[in-house]
């Protein structure tokens, strides 16, 4: 195989990755929640992280935002994007809600980001509304089930997870709008630095301990190296190689793929309403997305 070939096969396989990586994000929370409060967790997460990418900065010699308004629309984003959204999905798992449903939840964003460009821009279209219709049936009908009594679905966790729903769905929108391009590495210290500045208060906050085992040691290493350091690599590789339209398209199979995840590890059941309510939800972000794009 020659070196073009090679790169052309690591180019389409790359999307596919990319979303195997961010499902396993929902797994981590729910392997790592046992034994650490969320806050806490995700405030060492973002220390580690800095401290990876400051040596890799420096060792690449990349630049730094050079303005004051790029900092501060790096720092806005950070905060949606891994403080908002991270904390919701971390803070609704320890409060006993599921991988699976917890994925289905915030696999809403790209309906919602794609309804609000369109929208702003004046026209929505039927099959993404269609789409949108879809979408809120299939998670309502997945939800409707694990709430009440011995559900792991109520009130106050659900209100977790749709906080971090709305703050990446915002997030994103907001560095579509207001930031420049700038090196991967160098904007995602920013971003991280930005949310561990938000979450540490709320991590000082918290009277529970973190209770170091290999399961908490492997989820931080997991959160750290391939969550914060690789996700973000591996997106802006992506981004370069003119990827997105297959990142965008398979986004949508992330929470079939979080709830098969979550069956294998953690006999998280898969209902014959779980399936439905999933699919119906994939089907209605593809429509949206389709659309849009």
């Amino acid at each position: 195989m020659t070196s073009v070939a090679r790169d052309d096969a690591f180019t389409r396989a790359m999307p596919a990755v990319f979303v195997v990586i961010w499902s396993t994000g929902f797994i981590v929370a729910r392997y790592g929640m046992p034994y650490a409060p969320p806050m806490k967790f995700l405030a060492l997460r973002y220390a580690l992280s800095i401290l990876c990418f400051l040596p890799w900065i420096a060792l690449s010699r990349v630049a730094w935002p050079k303005t004051r308004a790029q900092w501060l629309h790096l720092a806005v984003t950070g905060v949606l994007m891994n403080g908002g959204y991270l904390g919701g999905v971390w803070a609704a798992v320890k409060a006993g809600m599921g991988s699976g449903l917890s994925s289905l939840i915030v696999g809403l964003q790209p309906v919602l980001t794609a309804v609000w460009l369109s929208g702003t821009g004046g026209h929505v279209t039927r099959r993404q509304w269609t789409g949108l219709t879809l979408g809120f049936a299939g998670l309502a009908l997945v939800v409707s089930r694990r709430l009440g009594q011995g559900g792991e679905a109520d009130w106050f966790n659900l209100s977790l997870a749709t906080m971090a729903l709305f703050s990446i769905t915002a997030g994103t929108l907001y560095q579509k709008r207001f930031v420049a391009p700038c090196d991967v590495r160098s904007a995602n210290a920013v971003l991280v630095g930005a949310a561990l500045l938000v979450t540490l208060p709320f991590a000082l906050l918290e009277h529970e301990t973190m209770h170091w085992n290999a399961e908490l040691a492997g989820a931080m290493a997991w959160s750290v190296l391939a969550l914060t350091l690789g996700g973000s690599s591996l997106l802006y590789l992506l981004i370069q190689r003119g990827a997105v339209a297959s990142v965008t398209s398979l986004m949508y199979l992330v929470p079939p793929a979080t709830a098969l995840m979550a069956w294998l590890l953690f006999a998280e059941p898969i209902t014959a309403t779980t399936v439905i309510g999933t699919a119906l939800t994939a089907i209605g972000v593809s429509l949206v997305v389709r659309a849009k794009r």
